[in-house]
């Protein structure tokens, strides 16, 4: 009997200690359990995300039965920790080490057999896999760290309906679906063994901004000034609370970016400040598609983006799309945290392809637009603001006004510029930053036709120790977000016997741009052609001009010009009146004078 009881507690012992390496060190075990995992991540709508780990564990070997197991989790604080099977609650203790929670989990009786199995669950609640930041709920699911250690493994992620609708996810789920007031999306093992699950959800992400910009004007005359103020996108949409002080104008270049100029006297300078919210779209919106001419442009090599070079023609060969260049780029070049600080050296696409190791954001746009170029796909790079927990790189970021870029190329079946990161799918590790980008992204400038300008807010600056003067939180909406399009005019001084000038100003008063704007004018009652004015951001003022003929008896020149903008209108008297009395009084002298001339050549009077 005592032989027995010794056999069974060596026997015990020894399934203990192999199946506890079999978990920290999973190699040494293979073989003799298969382990069944389905766990499913629940996040309520306070953010707290309760996680159920359902195990399944098989015996292989006819003489080993599993009486524990051991759950680690690293770098996860997780509370409420229990386990149970159909039985009911089972013995586990909770081991804290640092970074690490190791669960372990007591069997008090025996499942014996070759292919026998054992059923129970392990469940905690976590804090930190939802978190909203702004008007978006940002979920992280940790990824498998050791896919070898499971037979079969899957993730059910749910999301509560009350956190509006999916704006990006990576990767892509198995499965989609609903459940009694949950979206449920459920992942593979292959999935989640590489960079485990980053989703967001909500229509939009909201940043307030509030830049400065130090401009000089060295000369002894007045000047105007341009600066890059950031514009609307298919993606952002862009409201200016503050603009001081005011622009002489806003207009629009062909990239696309917002130029705001300014008037300074001669040795003058002058701070310019910016404040305003942008709105970041999940979707891309209706916005005016750029020309062919302006697309051709995209595809011509710079000083950066080599796309004529003949080692970048030939990788473009191979990687022909932009899938398989974005996979090549994120992979081939390796992100230099070193280097990330303020008027770094840009290596441009061909100096990327000879140090691939010293690579940062710059470095991966601009191989990603050369080889693009190279393949014949119209490319181009944003600059601007990416919100980012990356510890490495955020500090920088708080206290420097170094920006991040990224590249966007241009999608002809979609009609819009795609938006992709090959910088962050590098140092995520390969989170999908391809499919869709995050509402992270904050557009500042685009550099398509010029590689450097213009140059981004940030940029501006005078003086040897420059302050920082770019600052972006998250912001909410302002209350009133509406373009205001004002109408006023000018009329040159009537000069007789000449056609007539008005000149008419368009003038966005709101905070919003203002897009496709007709201006319809009307002489009386006669329609004229139609001003296509197109954009006007705010703070942007447009004029054109309408000609007033002068007409023999004012016949053709109408009493009234109107203008008109949805329901704005403006009534411009011409100088109808004016003309008649300057006809008839022509007439009255021409009268006068054949008159005379008659009475002259009948005698009546003498000269």
């Amino acid at each position: 009997m005592t032989t027995r009881i010794i056999k069974n507690f060596i026997k015990t012992i020894l399934v203990y200690l192999v199946l506890s390496i079999f978990f920290i060190f999973p190699v040494k075990a293979e073989g003799e359990f298969l382990v069944d995992t389905s766990v499913e991540y629940k996040v309520q709508n306070n953010g707290i995300t309760q996680v159920t780990h359902s195990i399944t564990l098989e015996n292989v070997l006819s003489n080993i039965y599993a009486t524990s197991y051991k759950l680690r989790l690293e770098n996860i604080n997780a509370d409420n920790i229990k386990a149970y099977d159909n039985k009911g609650l089972l013995d586990s203790q909770t081991e804290i080490e640092a970074d690490r929670i190791t669960i372990k989990v007591n069997f008090d009786d025996a499942v014996v057999g070759k292919g026998q199995k054992r059923y129970f669950n392990i469940s905690y609640n976590v804090s930190s896999f939802a978190q909203k930041t702004g008007e978006v709920w940002e979920i992280s699911v940790p990824r498998l760290s050791d896919e070898n250690s499971y037979k079969n493994y899957s993730v059910t992620l749910l999301i509560p309906d009350g956190f509006k609708s999916e704006a990006y996810m990576s990767p892509q789920p198995n499965y989609s679906g609903h459940v009694e007031g949950y979206k449920t999306f459920t992942f593979s093992k292959e999935s989640v063994s590489k960079t485990g699950i980053a989703a967001g959800f909500g229509d939009f992400q909201v940043f307030s901004f509030n830049l400065i910009y130090h401009l000089e004007n060295p000369l002894s005359k007045n000047v105007f000034v341009d600066i890059a103020v950031p514009p609307d996108t298919s993606l952002q949409r862009v409201f200016y609370e503050v603009f001081s002080p005011e622009p002489h104008n806003v207009t629009v270049d062909e990239d696309g970016n917002w130029i705001a100029t300014f008037l300074l006297k001669s040795r003058e300078r002058k701070d310019v400040t910016v404040k305003g919210t942008v709105q970041i779209f999940s979707d891309p919106m209706k916005y005016p598609r750029p020309t062919d001419s302006t697309l051709d442009k995209n595809m011509m090599p710079t000083q950066y983006w080599q796309s004529d070079n003949p080692k970048i023609k030939e990788l473009a060969l191979i990687y022909n799309t932009p899938r398989k260049i974005y996979d090549y780029v994120s992979t081939f070049l390796k992100y230099n945290y070193e280097k990330v600080k303020p008027n770094v050296v840009r290596m441009g696409a061909l100096g990327a392809l000879e140090e691939p190791d010293n690579a940062i954001c710059m470095e991966f746009t601009d191989l990603f637009i050369a080889m693009a170029r190279a393949a014949g796909i119209p490319a181009r790079e944003i600059n601007g603001f990416a919100y980012t927990e990356n510890k490495e790189i955020q500090p920088l970021s708080l206290v420097a006004d170094v920006l991040h870029s990224w590249p966007e190329y241009w999608d002809k079946e979609k009609g819009d510029w795609i938006p992709i990161d090959p910088t962050w799918a590098s140092t995520t590790g390969g989170v999908d930053f391809f499919n869709k980008l995050d509402l992270r992204h904050f557009t500042f400038v685009i550099h398509g036709i010029d590689d450097v300008k213009p140059y981004p807010p940030g940029s501006y600056k005078l003086g040897s120790n420059p302050q920082k003067d770019v600052f972006v939180n998250f912001g909410t909406l302002p209350e009133n977000r509406n373009a205001k399009i004002s109408l006023s005019y000018k009329k040159d001084k009537y000069i007789p016997f000449a056609n007539q000038n008005i000149s008419v100003f368009v003038k966005n008063e709101g905070v919003q741009s203002e897009y496709n704007v007709i201006i319809n004018t009307i002489s009386d009652d006669n329609p004229n052609e139609d001003i296509n004015i197109g954009t006007i951001p705010p703070f942007a003022q447009r004029e054109f001009n309408v000609k007033i003929p002068f007409s023999f008896l004012a016949t053709n020149t109408p009493k009234n010009v109107i203008v008109v903008y949805k329901d704005h209108k403006i009534v411009i008297p011409t100088s109808k009146s004016e003309v008649i009395i300057l006809n008839l009084l022509i007439i009255l002298i021409i009268f006068v004078i054949i008159t005379f001339l008659l009475l002259v050549r009948l005698g009546k009077i003498k000269v």
